[in-house]
């Protein structure tokens, strides 16, 4: 009797992962790298913009890593960095 049911999840568990579809490698790959002219393998490159009563916020992504976070508050205030690992802010007091 043990034997049967063994069988038969065993049975369930292969039907169910046969039956699942899988993208295709090419359509996989696309979504976060890109090739340039010579075939070589570029990091997709994101700029999100969010903007908020409060707040504009403008996010580079790189391969989907945060590379650049820039936040301009509203009201006249000055915009600051945020560094994406750590979440320190920065302000340019000087702007050469």
């Amino acid at each position: 009797m043990r034997l049967t049911y063994t069988v038969l999840s065993l049975l369930l568990a292969s039907g169910l992962a046969w039956s699942q579809t899988t993208p295709p490698p090419a359509a996989a790959a696309s979504a976060t790298v890109q090739r340039d002219a010579s075939g070589k393998v570029q990091a997709r490159v994101e700029h999100l913009h969010v903007e908020d009563a409060g707040a504009s916020i403008d996010e580079i992504r790189v391969g989907g890593t945060a590379q650049s976070i820039t936040v301009q508050p509203k009201g006249g205030m000055p915009a600051y960095q945020v560094a994406p690992k750590t979440g320190e802010r920065t302000w340019k007091v000087l702007d050469f």
